[in-house]
This record gives structure tokens, sequence and C-alpha cells, in this order.
């Protein structure tokens, strides 16, 4: 039976990175992934940060282009463009990143164990039995301790005692042949994503990711919204079938026990304004390879002494999540015409204007955008006056 300090389940970003953190502080680290290659498509438009690409080191090969500006497009078809003269996004190769951040954990001495699909852990009082199966076989591993990142749907945590992601939706995404389109678009409307929103984003020349989010039949939404775009000349081609994942909304209760931890998509650290997942999800890596040196150094691998991984990461991000998940269950009531309403308002008061000028909101961090919002009085016209007590920031 294979030994190691840590074994990761999954090896997409967030496993690949707390893996290559885990190596370089000298501990044996293995990670288990059930595809047999990490150079897949995935269900992701890929848009990140600035800050994300320079807090990660993230290689500039892997940046399709880099973007300033976004176009909003209304129920009724009214578009409000957003503009700022610095790079406020990069849209990036996923598959690629994927693959960035594994060559980068293997050349620092991580052993990646492909088509291994895990069927279960047994924590144990000295150690976590890993089993899974390879090319047929039974393989069993041990470790110290476990990290789960294997992204939304894997039963592993439910049972592990750490209970279910609380709320969820599902994605759609194409890869389609375009003209014309060279910034990113976002669409609004029940008939073309109800209560969330569909995205265009250029990558390539001529080619573009197509996706949204919904609570039901997303890839029947993304048939209708290609076929209108088709209609109006942006799409060329429709491409390759639609792929879909669930994206958590609300993290887990838990998030860590003795001698296991959850990270990333798998804890439901995700933006629920968006459902972007990659800077979250490396930031709590971070914050997971801490606390596990400090555990793995000390011995002392139960409940209590990890808890300190999900204090951190709560205290980091715990109020975005809170109130982000308001906003977005707000914004999921809204009718067409309340959409419509807020775009009305966006340009009359000079609101757009005023929010691109202020330097301190920026893409990832989306709390403060909401209170301004409300500071502005333009949600109390499609019906909120204020931000719910249990929501106001404690600091």
């Amino acid at each position: 039976m294979k030994r190691y300090d840590v074994i990761v389940v999954g090896g997409g970003p967030v496993g690949s990175y707390v893996a290559h953190r885990l190596v370089g502080m000298s501990y044996r680290v293995a990670v288990a992934e059930q595809r047999e290659s990490l150079g897949e498509p995935v269900c992701c438009a890929g848009i990140i940060s600035q800050e994300c690409v320079s807090a990660f080191a993230l290689d500039d090969d892997i940046i399709w282009r880099r973007a300033n500006s976004a176009t909003l497009v209304s129920p009724s078809g009214k578009r409000l463009r957003l503009w700022r003269e610095e790079t406020q996004a990069c849209i990036i190769d996923r598959t690629g990143l994927n693959l960035a951040l594994v060559g980068r954990a293997q050349d620092s001495g991580v052993e990646y164990l492909l088509g291994s699909p895990v069927k279960d852990i047994e924590v144990q009082s000295d150690r976590v039995v890993v089993r899974a199966t390879r090319r047929g076989n039974e393989l069993n591993l041990e470790a110290r301790v476990v990290v789960i990142t294997t992204g939304f749907g894997s039963g592993l945590t439910q049972r592990a005692g750490l209970g279910r992601i609380g709320d969820f939706i599902a994605g759609a995404q194409a890869e389609v042949e375009v003209s014309g389109v060279d910034e990113i678009e976002v669409y609004f409307g029940q008939e073309v994503a109800p209560g969330f929103f569909a995205w265009l984003v250029p990558t390539v020349p001529n080619r573009a990711l197509i996706g949204l989010l919904s609570r039901r039949q997303p890839k029947v939404y993304l048939h209708k919204l290609m076929a209108f775009l088709k209609a109006e000349g942006k799409i060329v081609s429709g491409g390759v079938e639609p792929i879909n994942r669930g994206i958590s909304l609300r993290p887990r209760a838990k998030t860590c026990a003795a001698r296991l931890l959850v990270v990333g998509d798998a804890a439901g650290q995700v933006k629920p304004t968006t459902g972007g997942g990659i800077y979250y999800g490396l930031l709590c890596a971070d914050i997971a390879a801490h606390h596990l040196r400090r555990a793995l150094e000390s011995g002392d691998l139960s409940a209590r002494s990890l808890a300190g991984y999900e204090r951190e990461w709560r205290r980091k991000l715990g109020w975005e999540l809170k109130v982000g998940y308001w906003a977005r269950k707000f914004c999921e009531r809204l009718s067409d015409a309340k959409v419509d309403r807020t775009f009305d308002i966006m340009k009359s008061r000079g609101v757009t204007e005023a929010f691109l000028e202020a330097k301190d909101l920026t893409f990832d961090w989306h709390g403060e955008v909401i209170l301004r919002l409300i500071g502005r009085k333009v949600l109390s016209k499609i019906g909120l006056t204020r931000l719910p007590s249990r929501l106001r920031r404690s600091d």
C-alpha cells in the first residue's frame, strides 16, 4: 500500500495548486484524479481578474486576451456598455490553466494518479485510507491527511459527514464560430436564462464561448440562445455540443473534519453572483496549505486543529459569499420589466459612470458594489430599500 503525507482527491486547478504548495514544504503528495486526461474541455467561461493572474503567477501563455469592456443586454434589447482604460479581466484558456498548474505541480514533485476514481475515504485514528480503482484494479492508498478538491457533485464529502451543498444551479457552455464579436456580452431575460444570465466570450480570433446559468434545462435555453444569435449573424456555426456542470451557490456548513479538508468548488467557495470559482478556490487552497503545514508539523490532525482553516477562509470570504447569495436570490425574483427598469436607472442617473470611476471597486469583490447600488437608491426602484441587518459588516 502506497503511503503519502497528503492525498489530494481531484486534479483541477485548486487540487494541483494545493498539492504544489505542500510539496514545496517537503511533504510527499499524490493527486488522485478520476479522468484519464486533464486536457479535456471544461464548462467554464474562463474569465479571471488580473489580480488573480498576478497573485498566483499564472503564465501569459494561457491568456487568450485581456478585456477592459463588456456589454450588458437587457431582456428588451437595451444595451449598457461598461468600459475602463485599464484591464479588468483576463480571458484564459481554461484547459490550459489545468495543464499549466499540473505541470507546475509535477515539476515540483507531485505524483499524479490519473484514471483513478476514489470510491471511499476511511478516516482512522492515525491515518486515512483512500480506496480507488485504476485500470480495473483496486488501488489502496494511505495518507496522514486528505484534501478533497473534486469540484461540484462528488459524494465523497457527504459520505465523510460534511453534509450537502446548500443550494446550486446548472451551467451549460459551447464553443462557437463567431463574426464581429470583440468584447464580452452578457444577456439577461426569463427567455434567455431565467433568473440568471448568459454570456458570449470571445477567445481566439473568430471563436467564442457561449454559455448560461439556470436552475432548469440549461442546454435547452442555450440552444435557443445560439439559434437567436445565429439569426442575428453573431454566430456563424453552432460549434460543438454543449457541456454542462453543477455550480454551488452556498458553501458547505463544514469544510473540515479530522484528517480531512474540502477546498474549492467542492466546498462551495464560489462567487454566487457569477458562479466563478477559480480565484476564491485558489485563495482557499493557499489558506489550506498554510494550516496543513502547521498541523502536519505538530502531528495534530484533529478536527479542532484543522478548524483554523475554516475560520480563516470564512473571515476572508464569508461576508462576500453571504451578500452575494442574498443578491443572487433577489435578482432571481426580478421580472424582465424590472431588469429593463434597472438599465434605465443606471443610464439616467449616471450610476454607470460613477461606478467605473471608482477605482476601489474590483472584478472579484462584489459586496461593496451591492452596497453602493443600495446607497445610490438604484435597487429601491425595483423593490429593495436596504441590506438586511444580518448581512451588514460587523468589523
